[in-house]
């Protein structure tokens, strides 16, 4: 039997061993990742490129036969919901949004248009390229250049995930800056920091905003490629700015048609107003915030019917996803961040004085046929009578009859992606999804876990609020839609940026 000194230098051998051991371990990892960092690089497809810019060469030849060419102004809203205006919920008293439902009252509404991602990054490359974020090549949020978390989360642990919008994309404003139309953008870009992928290199002339969330740090303006305003740049006065930005752009002197995408920073957190309009909303911050961008349509507004143009401007106004911590869903299941209908499901007002026709009733018309924000690129061809590129998937399709005519959906079925993975997909009346884990935690634990589920088939007509599993009492619906999830997924598989 071992002495009790002998076991105790054997005790300390395995000590030291062991801390020999996790010694060389984080060696081992703190190489690993820091050659990941240095040799990462993402890479376009030359290809692509080529095609991209013969595209937008035939676009440039086939806008000259475009007689009719309206303006459009494009504004998207940070963690807006669904019920934060009273265009999406009547019943709205809390927080005063008069310009934004004047302009649903004599445009239309759709009450069943999706995000293309129940976050921000996914979802606005959905909406600028016509495709699922999957297929646009950013399906997740990105940092800042060599901030620690796209060094961790983006070079070490997934350097496989781009970090920009990939420059072969094709947005709406290379094809509107193609077909003539001066192109601009005030607000959030959020779809990468570094060239080639800054606003000015996909399309846009002119560019005064951010680069990323108000959130992320550092925190600076710029015009065009240059800073303007440096980090940290004061946020009271965020809008305020963006809207003297939208105002000086649509009165510049210009024979053009201009296209004017204003992303809004707000209402996503932290809140900012200037001190004079604290106070204003019975909805506190959060009201006085959205109160404040309210006034900044009145202006744009105001200024359009100035300078003659607002009979033929289409306005559009959507949000990215759904509410995040504060804000109103609309009395739907979920917030921003996951695939339920509050995280996705989001306003969507159209206004065009020569074309959109209003009912004559307080609320303006409101459509049902479901939609998406992949939706908005097809329907800007549509409107100019441009062709698709050839060498892409399109996931989106034109809605302008809808808008126009009050058409029927032109979608089978919409599809519910967070990152990689596809969670769910609709058709005019089920939803099903398929078997996920659903988050649960208690207010005290500072974690959440994915608590496993089955697959599950809501009823949207009859239980909106995705609350019952009807599963079992549709069987056959059920078997559609879980042959339509399986083959999504499997195409996906196969062809995640969708060429031709």
């Amino acid at each position: 039997m071992p002495s009790l000194k002998g076991l105790g230098r054997y005790i300390i051998f395995c000590i030291k061993s062991l801390s020999h051991s996790v010694f060389l371990l984080v060696m081992v990892v703190a190489v690993f990742a820091g050659y990941r960092i240095v040799t990462y690089e993402q890479k376009d497809d030359a290809n692509r490129l080529v095609s991209k810019q013969q595209y937008l060469e035939r676009i440039s030849l086939a806008a000259q036969k475009t007689i009719d060419r309206p303006n459009m102004i494009f504004v998207l809203y940070d963690d807006l919901g669904y019920g934060d205006i009273g265009a999406g919920v009547p019943s709205q008293r809390l927080i005063k949004t008069p310009n934004i439902d004047r302009l649903a009252q004599q445009g239309v509404s759709m009450n069943n248009f999706y995000a293309p991602a129940p976050v921000c990054t996914p979802s606005r490359a959905g909406y600028l390229t016509g495709r699922l974020p999957l297929r646009a090549g950013l399906p997740h949020v990105v940092f800042p250049t060599n901030s620690p978390t796209e060094l961790l989360a983006g070079r070490v642990l997934n350097p496989e995930v781009n970090g920009r919008l990939p420059s072969d994309e094709i947005t709406i404003a290379n094809v509107l800056e193609a077909a003539g139309y001066r192109t601009g953008m005030v607000g959030k870009w959020h779809l990468g920091d570094r060239s080639p992928s800054l606003p000015n290199d996909m399309g846009f002339d002119y560019f005064f905003g951010s680069h990323y969330s108000n959130d992320m740090e550092p925190f600076a303006l710029y015009r065009n490629r240059d800073i303007e305003i440096s980090a940290p740049a004061d946020q009271r006065f965020l809008s305020e700015r963006y809207s003297k930005e939208v105002v000086s752009f649509i009165e510049k002197e210009s024979n053009q048609p201009f296209f004017l995408y204003l992303a809004h920073n707000f209402p996503h957190d932290p809140l900012y107003v200037r001190e004079e309009r604290l106070g204003h909303s019975e909805a506190g911050l959060f009201g006085d915030v959205l109160e404040e961008l309210d006034q900044g349509i009145g202006e744009m507004v105001a200024a359009l019917e100035a300078s003659g143009q607002l009979e033929n401007t289409l306005i559009i106004i959507s949000s990215d996803n759904g509410p995040w911590y504060l804000g109103n869903a609309g009395n739907q299941r979920g917030r921003k961040g996951n695939t339920f209908e509050g995280g996705m499901r989001v306003p969507f007002i159209a206004y065009w004085q020569a074309k959109i026709k209003p009912a004559q009733t307080s609320a303006g018309r409101i459509e049902q046929a479901m939609a998406m924000g992949t939706d908005l690129l097809p329907t800007v061809l549509d409107i100019l009578q441009l062709p698709s590129p050839q060498d892409r998937m399109i996931d989106g399709r034109s809605i302008l009859k809808v808008l126009t005519e009050g058409a029927a959906t032109p979608h089978e079925v919409l599809y519910y992606f967070d990152g990689l993975k596809l969670f769910a997909v609709r058709d005019k009346r089920f939803k099903y999804r398929g078997p996920a884990g659903v988050f649960y935690s208690t207010d005290e634990s500072p974690v959440a876990m994915s608590i496993p589920q089955k697959e599950w088939l809501f009823d949207l007509r009859d239980d909106p609020r995705e609350s019952y599993d009807t599963s079992d009492r549709y069987p056959q619906v059920l078997e559609d839609m879980q042959h339509i999830f399986a083959d999504k997924v499997e195409e996906m598989q196969e062809n995640p940026r969708g060429w031709l």
